[in-house]
Order: C-alpha cells, then structure tokens, then sequence
C-alpha cells in the first residue's frame, strides 16, 4: 500500500521533506504556495484526510492566537483514518533560559512565542500519538547568512553571550522521517552546536572571502520589535531525545558543516553593500 501524506502548510521546509518523501515513492499532497490543495477548500482538503496514512502541519498560529488547521480541521483529524500526525513547532516556546540548556521536559509559554506555545500543546492534546517536532533557527539553501552578507543585512551585535540553536532544513525532513516509525511524543530537531549569530555570520564571510560586517551595539541596530525581541532570549536546544528514540543524526551537526555545504553551490561574492537591516533566523 502507497504512503500517502497530506501536509498542511508545503513551504520552505515542509517542501523538502515532501520531495524526499516522494523520492521513497510516497503520494504527498498539500496546501501552501508549493502545494496542490487550497486550504479553504474543505470538501478536497477533507476527502485528501480520508485517503491519508500521515498528516503533517507546519501552519504556524495567527499573530493573534489561534491555530488555523485546528480551528478549520481540527475535528477531522482527531478521527482521521490516518496513523501518524505530526506537526512542527518552535524551540521559542521554551522562552529565555539564560543561555542554559532545554530539553523536552522544560515548561513552555513563558517566552515570545504564546501563540506557539498554545498551539504546541493543542496539537499535542489533539488524540493519541501525535508528535511535535520543535526547531530553532532555519538555514538552508537561500536562506543563510550568505544571502544576508551578499544583500548587506548581515549584521554582528555586541551581544555578549548570545546564542542560538539552528537547524539545517535538509536535517529538519531527516528528523521528520526518523519519526515516522518512532514513538509518539515531543522532539527537538536543532543541531549540536549552539552559537551566536556573530560566529555564524564571521564564518560565512570567511567562506565568501568577505570581512565581516562592523560589530554595533544593539541599541545602535535600528532593529525591529520582533529583532529585539529574538535577542531578547539566549537558550542552547538539546537533541538528545530525538537521538535516543529516533536514531535521528544531523548530516549538519553544527553551522559550519553546513555553511561549508552551502558555499559549495554558492558562487563567490566581490563585494558586500552596507549593512540595513537585520533579518534574523526563522524561530
């Protein structure tokens, strides 16, 4: 019998891991700007639910609350025929832990991300067996920080002690797939190294054959409220969950395995314009 996946939601990442899904043979459907089915239109979406082994949404919730799969689709797949449900949420449920390592055990909706956090558990809350897979920074081809030094909106912050978690997106649909035949539950998907944006954006110059962008306090940024509030919280993400149940390895375990893959399809820079303004990593 075919696997086949509907997914809610077929953007950046979601899209790579329907392209290696269907590279195993599987059937995927979708909404979004990638995909097949308009969300609004709820007589296909719903006759896709009834022919689907697997779901999978990566909708984020609205700016005001509110999941919109859920609160459109929600009852359907609670009685879904299908075996698996997952979804992909974000390491910003777990707030500020002042650089010290989470895991996922830690409590969640203290942070930036309420919205998030709520969705988080609504899904979880859902029916039996759904996973959550909660990622960090987003990189990937066209979207790093060699776009941001080549487009001048790389920025380094004097920001002492600030770091990030990040995932690959190619390490994102590895975990995802790891998932499909491991237990139910909670996972994050980040990579082993934690670090702060400047180290990111130093080695992706240096790979470029750039100098790095001048270093600014933040106050001196023009960053947005929403930048602000991304430094504003400083966290390392354990992965030690999902390589226990799930076998999951990153290919990309830290930026600059990953950078170093990137700068190979990635064509040599002459020269970087001034810096504007900040576009930090998706959360």
């Amino acid at each position: 019998m075919t696997a086949r996946m509907v997914i809610f939601g077929l953007g950046y990442s979601a899209s790579v891991l329907a392209r290696r899904l269907r590279a195993l043979g599987w059937d995927v459907v979708g909404t979004g700007r990638a995909g097949s089915l308009a969300f609004e239109d709820e007589e296909a979406v719903r006759r896709a639910l009834s022919g689907a082994s697997h779901v999978l949404s990566s909708v984020p919730p609205e700016h005001g609350g509110g999941d919109p799969v859920l609160e459109r689709y929600g009852e359907a797949l609670a009685g879904a025929p299908a075996r698996w449900i997952g979804y992909l949420s974000s390491t910003g449920v777990y707030g500020d832990t002042g650089g010290a390592w989470v895991d996922e055990t830690a409590p969640i909706g203290a942070g930036r991300r309420s919205a998030r956090a709520q969705a988080d558990s609504d899904w979880q809350a859902l029916r039996e067996g759904v996973r959550v897979f909660r990622l960090p920074g987003i990189y990937g081809p066209g979207r790093s920080a060699f776009e941001r030094l080549r487009d001048g909106t790389a920025r380094r912050l004097i920001a002492p002690d600030q770091v990030f978690s990040r995932i690959h997106v190619e390490d994102i649909a590895s975990g995802v797939i790891a998932g499909l035949a491991g237990p139910p539950g909670v996972y994050n998907l980040a990579d082993d190294e934690p670090a702060s944006q400047n180290a990111v954006i130093e080695e992706a110059a240096r790979l470029l054959g750039l100098a790095p962008p001048p270093m600014l306090p933040i106050k001196e940024a023009g960053l947005s409220p929403m930048a602000q509030a991304f430094y504003a919280e400083n966290r390392r993400v354990a992965n030690g969950k999902a390589r226990r149940l799930l076998g999951w390895r990153p290919a990309f375990p830290t930026y600059r395995e990953g950078l170093r893959a990137l700068s190979a399809t990635t064509s040599p820079a002459s020269e970087s314009k001034a810096p504007a303004t900040l576009s930090p990593d998706q959360r």
